[in-house]
């Protein structure tokens, strides 16, 4: 599988990864593993709680002191918040509903049908490039990219002729280490412009400058191109040559060439004419109806694409595309025997996700205490204060930010969370020390949080991938073949996208619509 099987000495680098890859493996189960880290979090509570240690709101200037897990009100906390903790779990919900519409194309035989009907052809040489900027653009579905790309990268791979398990990372680092980048305005642009317009307007004063959800257009547009090639480059040169040829293992059974009748071709041209329809359904909804309203709008009929309810309500509709042709092809086909057949695949797609949710369980109680007892904040205001205490200036400081977001985000893995504790900080600082617009600050942030996300291990989406790998391709695939190789595509993506910033604030291009590098009248 490895260079190793081919004879061929590792290299020191592939040595260091190897390496990697086997610490990793050594650790425990995903459902154990954040059960340890709840039990260190609540240790760890204690001893600053009786060390009297606060932390600054730096929103409110208010302190608060770290919340003890062992007392009564951690012991109310938990008693109360428990199972809260569990079902309002994000990626809960999405993971279950994203895999069962997913999964009825998978049982109804129509991803199959896709790939080897309708990809044969594809170009083994572009195929990394091609998901990687899928995984990138995927994000307009926030989390929702997370739990598709990366299976459907595996099987565009297999048909392909390449190792899955390498599509899977390749799609899995577009997604997260190229999260913020995007050729169109997504719903992350307006979640953290609203928080940076708080931030300003609590410095400078309401009104005084605006940062609209567009402020970051072209730059991330841009920055779309950028991860396609080095996500892609990245992926082709380190991670496919540490594969070799694929061939399933014990437990995976191969599927084997099937005959393409004129019943199967039949149910493929009706699975995509129900996609057409479902297509122009929700394209009328959105241009004269509902859909298009703006939330928050709807009595004054304000029309939109960006705050309205279909792109609020985006992973509704995504279930539903995938569905609609899955069933289509399944009745069609034969593959799906009527209302009870479908209930039955339901049923078998759901009953896969049994130790997903033991994770979820854990993982949803670590990281509610770790926010809970305010070490989540401590972690963030501490290492902003040590930054702010450096004395650099320049792009010195900006690199340094960046790197410190990217920090930040292997222990808390929220964007909107960490950037509602940061922004308040480093945007004034930010504007008085180089004159920064605040959208630059936001675009400094967003560089960070976004490409250690490849390879943080507290991203649920990281075990949601290893578990559809297990079960489509390799049941002894474990965490540390994905943590090894993901690290060095994250970092090559860190590392080139500051010199793409550099190259671009060098330029003076403006990174949004009438938006500059520098703000006027704060220097620059």
């Amino acid at each position: 599988m490895s260079e190793q099987a081919s004879g061929t000495k590792p290299s020191l680098f592939q040595r260091m990864l190897n390496r990697v890859e086997k610490v990793c493996n050594k650790l425990p189960a995903p459902g154990v593993l954040f059960l340890i880290l709840f039990v260190i979090t609540a240790v760890l509570s204690l001893v600053l709680s009786l060390a009297g240690v606060s932390v600054i709101q730096p929103a409110t200037g208010v302190a608060s002191p770290v919340r003890n897990f062992f007392s009564r009100e951690g012991l109310y906390w938990f008693l109360g918040n428990m199972i809260p903790n569990f079902t309002s779990f994000p990626p809960l919900g999405i993971v279950l509903v994203m895999t069962m519409a997913v999964g009825i194309c998978e049982e109804s035989g129509l991803i199959e049908t896709l790939l080897r009907r309708k990809m044969k052809g594809i170009s083994s040489g572009l195929l990394p490039y091609a998901v990687a900027f899928i995984g990138i653009i995927g994000n307009l579905a926030s989390d929702t990219a997370g739990i598709i790309v990366p299976p459907m990268a595996g099987l565009l791979y297999l048909a392909a002729g390449r190792h899955p398990i390498a599509g899977m990372i390749c799609g899995y680092a577009g997604v997260q280490a190229g999260f913020s980048a995007n050729l169109m305005i997504s719903g992350t642009d307006g979640l953290l412009s609203s928080i940076t317009q708080k931030a300003v307007d609590s410095f400078l004063g309401a009104g005084v400058v605006t940062v609209d959800i567009a402020c970051n257009w072209y730059f991330m547009a841009a920055s779309t191109l950028l991860g396609t090639v080095v996500i892609g480059l990245a992926c082709d040169r380190l991670v496919d040559r540490h594969f070799g040829p694929y061939a399933a293992p014990e437990g995976i059974h191969a599927q084997e060439e099937k005959p393409f009748t004129d019943r199967d071709r039949k149910a493929l041209r009706w699975a995509g004419i129900s996609t057409l329809l479902f297509f122009g359904l929700v394209a009328a909804a959105t241009i004269w109806g509902p859909l298009g309203i703006i939330v928050g709008q709807e009595d004054a009929g304000t029309r939109g694409f960006v705050g309205s309810y279909l792109l609020k309500n985006l992973v509704t509709v995504l279930t539903f595309f995938f569905a609609i042709p899955g069933i289509v092809y399944g009745l069609v086909s034969g593959s799906i025997k009527g209302a009870g057949g479908l209930y039955q695949a339901m049923c078998r797609i759901l009953g896969r996700m049994g130790s997903y949710l033991a994770f979820c369980f854990f993982c949803a109680q670590f990281q509610q205490l770790f926010s809970w007892t305010r070490i989540d904040i401590l972690l963030a205001v501490s290492g902003a204060n040590l930054l702010k205490g450096t004395g650099f200036s320049g792009f010195e400081l900006i690199v340094v930010f960046i790197l410190f977001s990217g920090f930040i985000n292997i222990f808390i893995s929220s964007a909107s969370a960490k950037w509602a504790i940061l922004a308040p900080v480093f945007i004034p600082m930010l504007l008085m020390a180089g004159g920064y617009h605040p959208a630059m600050t936001q675009i400094f942030y967003r560089i960070g949080d976004s490409a250690t996300n490849a390879f943080t291990p507290v991203m649920p989406y990281l075990w949601v991938m290893l578990k559809s790998a297990q079960d489509m391709f390799d049941p002894d695939v474990r965490i540390g073949t994905f943590s090894s190789r993901l690290l060095p595509v994250g970092l090559i993506m860190l590392f080139a996208w500051i010199a793409f910033l550099g190259v671009w604030m060098l330029l003076g291009l403006p990174v949004g619509p009438g938006v500059l590098v520098h703000l006027p009248g704060y220097g620059g």
